[in-house]
């Protein structure tokens, strides 16, 4: 009896509760990947989770993205490929942040990387909360919150479940 019941709150929990989002993100947002943004404030904007895509938008003859080690992206030096962990020259380009990390990119085209083609982020296992820097909005009449995963009425669900699995042992 207990084992029915086990397995139900289980099957019960993987059709409720919705699996992490994965966000998609534009380099430079509207400004795309050019040499007039300011990536390193760009990059400060977001927490970036495993998982997560970067779109590079650019003009394909004039502008590229390199994925590179934290030794060449101080320097801007990649030459005779050192360094480099991955090229993304198509103008298109999605990269899939697939490891936690902190990633490095940059342009290798004479001059961009120097003149701020160039960024670095930290990629975590989890959604951090960012602050806002100006004043928050007020709250909203609706309750919404997420706790371990649960997100609105589905944490009544977790909490039952939770509740029932802690009885039954």
């Amino acid at each position: 009896m207990y084992y029915y019941s086990f397995l139900f709150i289980i099957i019960l929990m993987m059709i409720l509760l919705e699996p992490g989002k994965s966000e998609v993100y534009t380099v430079g947002d509207e400004e795309e990947w050019n040499s007039d943004v300011n990536y390193g404030s760009w990059s400060h904007k977001y927490n970036f989770t495993l998982g997560d895509i970067l779109v590079f938008k650019y003009s394909k003859n004039e502008h590229n993205a390199y994925e590179v080690t934290e030794a060449s992206y101080q320097s801007c030096d990649v030459s005779n490929g050192n360094g480099v962990l991955a090229k993304y020259e198509s103008g298109e380009d999605e990269v899939e942040l697939s490891k936690v990390k902190k990633y490095f990119f940059i342009c290798i085209i004479a001059g961009h990387c120097f003149g701020g083609m160039r960024f670095a982020i930290n990629v975590s296992n989890v959604t951090a909360v960012k602050i806002p820097e100006s004043e928050p909005n007020p709250p909203s009449k609706s309750l919404s919150f997420t706790f371990a995963g649960c997100q609105n009425w589905n944490l009544l669900i977790c909490l039952v479940a939770s509740g029932i699995l802690f009885k039954l042992y």
